[in-house]
C-alpha cells in the first residue's frame, strides 16, 4: 500500500504513519508543520486551505487518502469559528484531488455529528445533520456531505470513521493542540489546579492503538474491495465522566488532583457512548484497552519522554 495521509503529524496521523511503516507500507505525509515525534515519515509541507491539484503529487500516485488535517477544539472553533471555515475547505480540495486521481478516501469524522445526545442514539445512520451543536460540529457534517455527494455523483469509494475523544502515544505537545488528557496529567504531576467543564459528562475515550487497529483495517478492507461506502465509528463503547478521568490520572500518577468544576462550555457534547455494532461486523474492530489501562499507558509514555516526572 501506498497510503497519502493528511494531518501526519498529529496524534492519529503519526501513530498510523508509523504503524504502516513497521508493516513495510510506504507513507506520504501532508501536514502544516513538521512532526514532533519521528523523522521516519517523508513529508510535505503544504496548506491544505489554499492547495491546488499540484500539492497533493508527491512521487508516485497514492492507493489510497487517509484525510485526518482539521483545527479540532471544540470550544476553540466556538471561539474562532473560521477555523471551521478552513475545515471544510480543506476536505473539498483534498476531495477534489481524489475525484481528480480517482483515489478512494478516508474522512477522519468526529462522534460530533451526533449533537449533544441525551438518548444514546449513536447507530451511524442517525446524526441529526440538522442542528450542529458547534461550528466544528458543523464543519465535521459539512465534511462528511461532501465525502457522500463526491461517492454519489464521482463513484469516488470511500469510508468515513468517526473517531471519539483519541489519547495515548503522540498526545502530549500541548504547544502544538491542548487537549484535555495530557494537560490534566501534566498539571496534576505539577501540583497545578484543574478546571473541569462539565462535571457530568459522559464521553467514550478512545486509546490510540485501538484506533490505529481500526482505521488500518479500514484501509485494508477499502482497498481490497470487501468494504467501502460505510460510515463507522471507532471508539472504545464505554463511557466515562471527566471526573473519572481526573481520578484515574491521580492514581497513575500518585497525586491527588486539585480539581474545580465550572459548566460546559458553548457548544460541547456532554453525553456519548459509541455503537460499535458495525466496526466489529464489517472490520472485525475489538478495542482492547479500557480506558483504566490506556491512562496508565499514556502516564508512563509522558515519563519515558521526560513529559512527566518519574513516579
Amino acid at each position: 500500500m501506498r497510503a497519502l495521509i493528511t494531518g501526519s503529524s498529529g496524534l492519529v496521523g503519526t501513530a498510523v504513519s508509523l504503524a504502516l511503516l513497521d508493516r513495510g507500507d510506504e507513507v506520504i505525509g501532508i501536514d502544516r508543520r513538521p512532526n514532533t515525534w519521528t523523522d521516519r515519515i517523508e513529508m510535505r509541507s503544504v496548506d491544505l486551505r489554499n492547495a491546488g491539484l499540484d500539492d497533493f503529487k508527491v512521487g508516485a500516485k497514492p492507493d489510497i487518502v487517509l484525510h485526518l488535517a482539521a483545527n479540532a477544539k471544540v470550544f476553540e472553533l466556538v471561539e474562532h469559528p473560521e477555523r471551521a471555515m478552513d475545515n471544510v475547505r480543506v476536505v473539498f480540495n483534498v476531495l477534489d484531488y481524489c475525484r481528480a486521481e480517482e483515489i478512494p478516501i478516508i474522512f477522519a469524522s468526529s462522534r460530533e455529528v451526533y449533537g449533544d445526545i441525551q438518548h444514546h442514539v449513536t447507530q451511524e445512520s442517525y446524526a441529526d445533520f440538522v442542528v450542529a451543536e458547534s461550528p466544528y460540529s458543523a464543519s465535521k457534517i459539512a465534511g462528511e456531505a461532501f465525502i457522500y455527494s463526491f461517492s454519489r455523483c464521482y463513484a469516488l469509494p470511500h469510508l468515513v470513521f468517526r473517531f471519539s475523544n483519541v489519547y495515548g502515544r503522540y498526545d502530549c505537545d500541548i504547544d502544538r493542540m491542548e487537549r484535555v488528557i495530557p494537560l490534566f496529567a501534566q498539571r496534576i504531576a505539577a501540583g497545578e489546579p484543574i478546571v473541569v467543564y462539565g462535571r457530568e459528562k459522559v464521553l467514550d475515550f478512545t486509546y490510540i492503538d485501538d484506533c490505529v487497529a481500526g482505521v488500518v483495517a479500514g484501509m485494508d478492507a477499502l482497498l481490497n474491495g470487501k468494504v467501502w461506502n460505510e460510515t463507522i465509528n471507532l471508539a472504545t463503547g464505554q463511557g466515562f465522566t471527566l471526573v473519572d478521568v481526573v481520578n484515574l490520572l491521580g492514581l497513575a500518577i500518585g497525586k491527588e488532583p486539585n480539581v474545580t468544576f465550572e459548566p460546559t462550555r458553548a457548544g460541547e457534547v456532554t453525553k456519548y457512548v459509541a455503537d460499535l455494532t458495525k466496526a466489529k461486523s464489517l472490520l472485525g474492530y475489538k478495542p482492547t484497552t479500557p480506558l483504566t489501562g490506556g491512562l496508565a499507558k499514556g502516564v508512563a509514555w509522558q515519563r519515558e519522554i521526560g513529559v512527566l516526572p518519574p513516579r
